[in-house]
């Protein structure tokens, strides 16, 4: 037995070191390009009025050569599941360029979705080529979340636990766990000190004495949190359906998403619920913030995404977060990065159903000073945002209350699908 264990442990260390590098060699080659993209965008305004051209050259590509590709972060947690779509290693370059060209031209979106999705293209392709079992093939699918994870946001912890966390609530797969942190961990390493690709730091500030008033006000905004996040998740799903249902040629459906972006901004008289929100987080450590920033930022994400531009959920949710936190501070008599802080991971965690994960990327950009009360706000968070997320190939492993019946094997999409069935007939 012990003989067995030595060579599983070998073989998953390499295995996981070699995801690692892939992984986090391709993120740090995306972040350089980001940043770049960023500031051609923000030295050359003019690139905002070729958004609508961006996203249906974005679309056709994915028309024409994307196939399954299209499917993004859900076709890896259906893999995983089920074993029947292949992840094509084609996903990698086409997620690369459509999320370049969202953020050159000024859409709202984030990063996530793109560095899970090249780390499980490149962790598919790597068991294709040493012809692996299915059973190894999904623990490598969660190498790849997990080194793409942690190697895009500096958190390695976190990372690995994402990878086994999102793929049902409820439940954690711990043969991958240790596979899971070699890949996570390189992945880090190789962004971070060979690709010297530097991550964000916030200051949280002083962080206030426990009180049973504290308390009552964390749980008070984690609620809000919670509820932010089952905004964010269904007003975007709403928007694919509605783009989907006036426009059923993608191309042309993202040129017009393209243009009521474009449109928001002059309405909204500013630029900055563009890309990734970064700047809007930053004001909420350290600045001063709109009150409506939360909300406005919100919307400009969810009309990008459901329009089919590429990019992922997770740093716009971070800006979120933060800058909701921010203006809760004010009404609840709280410090404003503190708060900031707590609604960064909340509301993600809301929205993906992964609290030990959030909890984990809270103490590692924040330090442990707040681990309870950054506790308290995503397991509250988790509770309130309800069994909706945006990941909707996300399994139902266990209800998050013991009164809600779901069915086995069911996953966030089939619920709603099954949900919005049911009110079609009592409506008939």
């Amino acid at each position: 037995m012990h003989r067995d264990m030595w060579v599983l442990f070998l073989k998953w260390t390499l295995l996981g070191a070699v995801v690692g590098m892939l992984a986090g060699s391709a993120s740090a080659i995306f972040l350089i390009a980001l940043e770049a993209a960023t500031h051609a965008r923000m030295n050359h305004p003019w690139l905002l009025y070729l958004l609508p051209l961006g996203g249906a050259l974005v679309s056709y590509l994915y028309f024409k050569a994307g196939k399954n590709s299209a499917k993004g972060n859900n076709l890896i947690l259906e893999s995983i599941h089920d074993g029947k779509e292949t992840i094509p290693l084609r996903m990698a370059p086409l997620v690369l360029f459509g999320t370049l060209l969202t953020h050159l031209f000024g859409g709202s979106a984030g990063r996530e979705g793109t560095a899970v999705q090249m780390g499980g293209s490149l962790s598919e392709w790597l068991g294709k080529l040493l012809r692996i079992g299915p059973v190894e093939r999904k623990i490598l699918l969660i190498c790849g979340i997990s080194a793409g994870f942690g190697s895009v946001f500096g958190t390695p912890l976190a990372g690995t636990v994402f990878g086994l966390e999102v793929l049902a609530i409820g439940l954690i797969r711990h043969e991958a766990l240790f596979p899971a942190f070699v890949a996570s961990f390189v992945g880090n390493a190789v962004t971070t000190y060979l690709w010297k690709v530097p991550h964000a730091h916030y200051e949280i500030g002083a962080v206030p004495d426990l009180s049973f008033l504290l308390i009552a006000k964390i749980v008070l905004a984690s609620i809000l949190f919670g509820l932010t996040s089952l905004l964010f998740s269904e007003l975007t799903a709403v928007c694919k359906r509605w783009y989907s249902y006036f426009f059923s040629n993608p191309m042309i459906r993202s040129a017009v998403g393209g243009l009521i972006v474009i449109g928001l901004v002059f309405i909204v008289g500013t630029r900055d619920y563009l890309g990734l929100g970064l700047p809007l987080i930053q004001s909420s450590f350290e600045e001063e913030v709109d009150p409506l920033a939360f909300l406005w930022k919100l919307l400009f994400t969810a009309l990008t995404l459901g329009a089919g531009f590429q990019g992922g959920e997770v740093t716009p949710l971070f800006a979120i977060g933060a800058t909701l936190g921010h203006s809760l501070a004010e009404f609840l008599g709280l410090y404003a990065p503190f708060l900031a802080a707590l609604g960064f991971v909340a509301v993600f965690c809301g929205a993906t159903n992964t609290p030990i994960a959030c909890f984990i990327m809270g103490v590692e950009l924040f330090g442990s000073d707040a681990a309870v009360y950054l506790f308290i706000a995503c397991i509250i968070s988790y509770l309130f945002s309800g069994h909706t997320g945006i990941y909707s190939s996300q399994r139902i492993g266990v209800s998050k209350a013991h009164h809600v019946s779901v069915p086995e094997g069911a996953s966030l999409g089939s619920l709603k699908e099954r949900k919005e069935r049911k009110e079609r007939e009592e409506k008939t």
